[in-house]
């Protein structure tokens, strides 16, 4: 079958929503970077952190030299990641450079943790958006992926590696104590970009063995209005058909579906499992039997 075309409008306001997305990630990192991180001498990981450290030493602008370094990456990620990726990228990075130009000399706060701690969980919220609508900031993941398959290590480790040499540096020219404050933004950053890309999503995904199992799933849908999907399964011990039930549920619903599950069947089996996204309608006909 052929594909179906996107109208050219529906296209071009993807597009848009796309780039208005990367331009508030990249200027929200770029907000970090001059206003909490910079002015205290705390280095973020990967090219930007060596771009910080080279715009100290060397005064050059630190926008451009952002820039600059990315360049070699960005091109290596054409033949890797495609054309789109490329120009998302690029345009991230251009939009990060001229963020960085456009809050410079604007500090607010010289405490060093309060610099750690904010400018650490305002840049991971930045590029969380960016990574969240296909671009990045930093050439080092493009490298880590491509060195990855050469060498068989894992993207986490080159990464990891490579920001050890960068915070040694970071140690010999701003002071060790310096250093280890970049670290510990950096683990912010991190689990913070681990927010923004998976969210703040309280579901659970519950799978209920029970020998009740229709009794159960009718008592959810009629009681919480969830949609239920039965799966046939075989005891490994007992060699029976059992039926188990799997849906979707929030995290306010867990402890009533507990109740309603023991009520029916005491003896029932469940595994609950975090979920992060989740997309369709939660009762419909799409997910009510398989």
């Amino acid at each position: 079958m052929p594909e179906k075309k996107i109208p050219f409008k529906e296209k071009l306001m993807l597009v848009l929503h796309k780039l208005l997305f990367l331009t508030m990630g990249a200027f929200i990192a770029a907000f970090a970077l001059e206003c909490f991180l910079v002015p205290n001498n705390i280095i973020d990981g990967g090219i930007v952190g060596i771009s910080m450290i080279l715009s100290y030493i060397t005064k050059y602008n630190l926008g451009l030299l952002i820039f600059v370094l990315n360049l070699p990456f960005i091109c290596l990620a054409f033949t890797k990641m495609g054309k789109y990726f490329v120009f998302q990228t690029l345009y991230a990075v251009t939009m990060l450079a001229v963020g960085i130009n456009l809050f410079q000399m604007h500090h607010v706060t010289d405490d060093l943790l309060l610099a750690t701690v904010f400018g650490g969980i305002i840049l991971g919220t930045g590029v969380g958006i960016v990574l969240k609508n296909e671009g990045s900031l930093d050439g080092t993941e493009i490298m880590s992926l491509v060195l990855s398959k050469k060498f068989g290590f894992s993207v986490g480790e080159i990464i990891m590696g490579f920001n050890i040499f960068i915070y040694m540096g970071a140690g010999l020219v701003f002071g060790w104590d310096k250093a280890m404050y970049s670290i510990l933004t950096y683990f912010i950053a991190y689990r913070v970009i681990d927010i923004v890309l998976e969210g703040l999503n309280s579901s659970k995904s519950v799978r209920i063995i029970s020998d009740k199992a229709y009794e159960i799933g009718q008592e959810l849908i009629d009681r919480f209005e969830i949609g239920v999907t039965y799966l046939k399964g075989i005891g490994g011990y007992s060699k029976a058909e059992k039926t188990l039930i799997y849906c979707v549920i929030s995290r306010l619903e867990m402890a009533k579906i507990k109740e309603v599950v023991k009520e029916i069947d005491p003896t029932a089996f469940m595994s609950v499992v975090d979920v992060h996204e989740n997309y369709g309608s939660r009762i419909g006909k799409c997910i009510d039997k398989i």
